[in-house]
């Protein structure tokens, strides 16, 4: 996640925190007047940068988790983070972390071109898995850590959590009613200038797809259902940079990337996201009020308000209500970093989320295709799928 790339502030702690716990009261997690002590999930972090400052607030006021241990290989980040958030037990490097204090529940919020290898690590030790996107670098990388994972009896989760939001809940319970008659397009965008603070997002394995398209990626599908085949051009629009970790490097991996998605039943939708996109709103999700999805059918229109990520309401429009009306303009208690608590509360309560690996992996698969598809000039077939749809 890049959306927030400074120190977390305290106006974004406040209102980070009070979603949580608008969450226990909205649905979006389960009310805990049946059960006023859950069972605290014993959680460690590694990765304790900027995504770090979004996720532990969340940690923190949820009565699912005990954050027990912070962990990254710049050391004194993972001091600072304990100390900021009362976190006593700190470790340099994930080997020192495992053989430490014992937890049960690790987030993985490193660079994402280490996740793989951690989450492997995690789940051979046993603990069930919170990972950023992407879950993994290849798909069959992913599906062996989804196997491990039943192996060892542990849970996998990997984000983002677009499929969580009540508008995607919205959009989504639409279609599945046939508002808008026969589905034919979706188009969905997400872009700025491109991260400055670290050489990750344009070295090997990193690029604006697993970075930023995975949001609409998975948007997409989750709305419109697995994709059975694509088209994708993905091109470096900008070959050097300059980035604070490591000066000026050249970039290896798209920053700038168009996919096309079959859904099967003749539905088609496009995917755009890239590093190189000057927007007049800016980064922050509450000032994006153009829509950046927008689905299409011959009964009716559907557009997504804001980022997925941070969604501000869906307007639509059908034959039989041609004016265009907002819908869902409340977050209801939903916010990005909500997934980590989800899936706690998962392994306290038993309650289930609607993010699944599998989905994940799918979008992976979309991930590593597009890329095929643009070096080859070919139509790449998915061999991947998920339980679809997600809300009937």
């Amino acid at each position: 996640m890049t959306k927030s790339q400074s120190t977390f502030t305290r106006r974004e702690f406040t209102k980070t925190t009070l979603a949580a716990t608008a969450a226990l009261a909205s649905g979006t997690i389960t009310s805990l007047a049946a059960d006023p002590a859950p069972r605290r999930i014993r959680t460690g972090v590694i990765g304790c940068g900027s995504v770090s400052g979004a996720y532990l607030p969340t940690l923190k006021n949820s009565p699912f988790v005990e954050v027990v241990s912070l962990c990254d290989i710049r050391y004194e980040r993972a001091q600072q983070r304990g100390r900021d958030f009362k976190v006593e037990n700190t470790y340099p490097d994930i080997d020192a972390m495992l053989a430490g204090v014992p937890f049960d529940f690790l987030l993985v919020l490193t660079d994402m071109q280490e996740h793989e290898g951690i989450n492997r690590r995690a789940l051979e030790a046993g603990k069930h898995v919170w990972s950023e996107k992407p879950i993994g670098n290849t798909v069959a990388a992913a599906q062996e850590l989804l196997r491990l994972a039943k192996k060892q009896n542990a849970r996998l989760w990997g984000a983002p959590i677009t499929v969580q939001s009540p508008q995607f809940a919205f959009m989504a319970k639409q279609l599945a009613q046939g508002r808008l008659g026969r589905v034919a397009a979706a188009q969905a965008h997400y872009g700025h200038e491109g991260p400055d603070w670290s050489a990750f997002f344009y070295e090997r394995l990193g690029g604006s797809l697993p970075d930023l398209g995975v949001y609409n990626l998975t948007s997409l599908t989750g709305l419109l259902g697995p994709a059975k085949h694509l088209a994708a051009m993905v091109s470096i629009v900008t070959p050097e940079r300059t980035v604070h970790n490591k000066g000026h490097i050249k970039v290896t991996e798209e920053d700038n990337a168009m996919v096309l998605m079959d859904h099967g039943h003749g539905i088609i939708s496009h995917v755009q996201s890239g590093f190189n996109y000057f927007n007049p709103h800016g980064h922050d999700g509450s000032k994006e009020k153009r829509y950046t999805i927008s689905v299409v059918g011959s009964g009716g229109f559907m557009g997504l308000v804001g980022y997925d990520w941070e969604p501000l309401g869906v307007d639509m429009a059908t034959k039989d209500e041609p004016e265009l009306k907002p819908h869902v303009t409340d977050a209801q208690g939903y916010s990005w970093p909500l997934g980590a608590v989800m899936a706690a509360e998962c392994l306290s309560t038993g309650k289930e989320m609607l993010v699944t690996p599998e989905h994940a992996i799918h979008v992976l698969d979309i991930i590593t295709a597009a890329r095929e598809s643009s070096a080859t000039g070919r139509r790449i077939p998915l061999t991947t799928t998920f339980k679809w749809p997600i809300i009937s």
